[in-house]
């Protein structure tokens, strides 16, 4: 079977399909990692093949020179709101923000892209494309060339959970006010290869889920999910020495992601304040900043250990605790084992959403990055260490994703259903 996964060059929403298209290729087929070319390097370390389509897009640079929106503070229209569980909002306002998602993130990051990925699905063939949730210029190639197709989000489906809210909102408008934005842009665009607009362009044939039951999001019940356990992959590593001995004392994982950081220029808490919060601790803080991050520190704690990079899925099983973003991968790495989380937000997309529902589990605590402080720090960091709840409600939840169907099991799922 030929296989073509699409992704745009964003290396975050790229890394989350690693782990499903070595397992397709160790299963024997021929995979394609199909992207803009800002992406080649990532995938080449990733020993995938690669194809480069169509040229880069300039979402970052649009995101950075939009006074409205701060990309730390600010929130994704409609994912924002919808993320942190506020109510039902004019109609106006719901269309409004629709209408700039659509236009300032999805068309931009798809449509210089899409004529060279469809002419490269219909020179190569595939059988089946798996595209990440952006990327819907891969749902439109495979219908383009006659491949199945199978949506692969990195956390909870909350594209289809928002999708769904906004059609109902529509329906209930009368007819003079009904716009759907993102049927008009993939209509258009569908339309130049002769593929008719459907909710397949939208929700894929299937949709892959790699979150445990108990972290989903509510759906439309007829979309079909293929369950397949998280298996964290951060890139190219490897693993320092220090690492390979097991600290004397509890360690804390100090984890607040990087793409961010390395399009904005900051991160979403103040770390040198979280830094002094830990410092009277009987811990070992390992803080993983970059190096120009470091640089801005100066003295830190005589507890605290600075690197550049480790591999978090080698660093979260050493741990016993973690201070997360609450970035999918980052959350997910550290529950893969076990580890219980202060997660401080960031109110951009689902970072908050999966922060509390994680809590309410009881394997995190949340943190407001705007009420970030010392003695909250070490407070929420006491509670992990010293309370054994928060550490089974961890555990809980790792064997909850242990369970779960491997990716070796999705690959041949998806060559059953070819």
């Amino acid at each position: 079977m030929r296989v073509v996964v699409a992704s745009l060059a964003e290396k975050t929403n790229f890394l989350s399909l690693v782990p499903v298209a070595w397992a397709l290729r160790a299963a024997g087929h021929e995979v394609r990692v199909a992207s803009q070319p800002a992406l080649g390097s990532v995938v080449r370390h990733t020993g995938l093949p690669f194809v480069p389509v169509g040229r880069d897009h300039g979402f970052w640079r649009h995101l950075t020179a939009r006074s409205s929106f701060d990309g730390l503070r600010g929130g994704v229209p409609l994912f924002s709101a919808f993320g942190s569980g506020r109510g039902q909002r004019p109609w106006a306002e719901e269309l409004e923000d629709y209408r700039q998602v659509v236009t300032w993130w999805w068309r931009m990051v798809n449509d210089p892209m899409l004529d060279d990925l469809v002419a490269f699905c219909r020179e190569w063939r595939p059988d089946l494309v798996v595209w990440e949730p952006i990327t819907f210029s891969g749902a439109i190639a495979a219908q383009a060339c006659g491949a199945a197709h199978v949506r692969h989000p990195w956390g909870a489906d909350v594209f289809g959970a928002v999708r769904a809210r906004f059609l109902a909102r529509m329906a209930e408008q009368p007819e003079t006010d009904r716009e759907d934005p993102l049927a008009a842009w993939l209509g258009a665009r569908a339309a130049r290869y002769g593929v008719e607009y459907s909710e397949e362009l939208v929700h894929g044939q299937a949709t892959i889920e790699q979150v445990p039951a108990s972290l989903r999001v509510d759906t439309p019940s007829h979309l079909d999910y293929l369950p397949v356990r998280y298996v964290p992959y951060n890139g190219r590593a490897v693993v320092p020495d220090w690492l390979r001995t097991p600290p004397e004392r509890p360690r804390v994982g100090l984890c607040l992601g990087t793409s961010t950081a390395a399009w904005l220029g900051r991160f979403g808490v103040d770390v040198p304040m979280v830094l002094e919060g830990l410092a009277d601790l009987d811990a070992e803080v390992v803080a993983t900043l970059p190096a120009h991050e470091q640089a801005k520190l100066g003295a830190v704690p005589a507890n605290t250990r600075l690197v550049e990079y480790v591999p978090l899925h080698a660093l979260a099983p050493t741990c016993a605790a973690m201070i997360t973003h609450g970035g999918t991968g980052t959350v997910l790495t550290g529950l893969a084992h076990g580890v219980p989380q202060l997660v401080s937000p960031r109110p951009t997309f689902d970072e908050s959403l999966l922060a509390s529902s994680v809590a309410g589990l009881g394997a995190a605590r949340v943190l407001d990055p705007d009420r970030v402080t010392p003695d909250a720090v070490a407070a929420g960091v006491r509670a992990l260490l010293d309370d054994p709840r928060h550490t089974e409600a961890a555990e809980a939840l790792r064997q909850e994703m242990a369970a779960m169907p491997s990716p070796a099991d999705l690959a041949h799922t998806l060559t059953d259903r070819r």
